[in-house]
């Protein structure tokens, strides 16, 4: 019960701010319909509930599930294995990650279909997989995250230059939306799970950074396709 009254005022932290603006600029600029302003407000109440239950889910589930499959996976000791599993995570929760799909169907839109919707969320999820893996290779193999990050922007910032310069900014905003409710929970009880095992390890300096580094997957994986197409 604790733990439903804490969600829940945190939910209504984030949201009535929001609320609270769009009231003041109601009666002093917009003046928007009755009926917008009705729907607004139904709309928050909606959106307060749904992240309330969303919250007690990822609270409740998937942050025990993370935790647990990293501390499980370390004990194959077959780093390809650790390797494989950590690509599985990664690709498979943020094709379920909600704001990547978002993504997927604005540039849709716009673009007129120049890249389908699917061919954009499995290529994020691709390169959020891979670099799930190779965060989870650093953190056994105790390799400096500043070595991987100085490679991977420096592949970023070759690759941005030779693409067609209207993905980069497509490449960009898909490192963000993997950022998203779902993906970034996950991952980090995924890297603490894997650290979890080694018990003379510093959960600070080698349990995070997972996300930093899974966002650069797919800002890499979209310039990639839009070097290809």
């Amino acid at each position: 019960m604790e733990s439903i009254k804490r969600t829940a005022l945190e939910v209504i932290y984030a949201v009535l701010p929001i609320m609270l603006i769009i009231y003041i600029l109601q009666f002093t600029v917009l003046s928007l319909p009755k009926d917008v302003l009705i729907q607004f407000t139904i709309g928050m109440v909606l959106l307060s509930a749904g992240l309330i239950l969303f919250l007690l889910g990822i609270h409740l589930g998937l942050l025990a599930i993370g935790e647990d499959i990293g501390a499980k996976i370390t004990l194959f000791g077959n780093i390809w294995l650790i390797s494989l599993a950590g690509f599985l995570v990664g690709f498979v929760v943020t094709v379920a990650e909600p704001d990547v799909r978002v993504l997927a169907t604005q540039f849709y839109m716009v673009t007129g279909g120049t890249i389908g919707k699917s061919t954009l969320i499995i290529s994020i999820a691709i390169g959020v997989g891979i670099f799930v893996a190779l965060g989870l290779v650093r953190i056994i193999k105790a390799i400096p995250i500043r070595n991987i990050l100085l490679a991977s922007y420096g592949l970023v910032f070759l690759l941005a230059v030779l693409v067609d310069e209207r993905i980069v900014p497509i490449g960009l905003d898909a490192g963000g939306v993997t950022t998203g409710p779902i993906t970034v929970p996950f991952i980090l009880t995924l890297g603490l799970g894997v650290v979890s095992i080694f018990k003379s390890r510093s959960s600070t300096s080698d349990g995070f950074g997972l996300v930093g580094l899974a966002s650069v997957g797919p800002i890499i994986a979209v310039l990639l396709l839009g070097v290809l197409l």
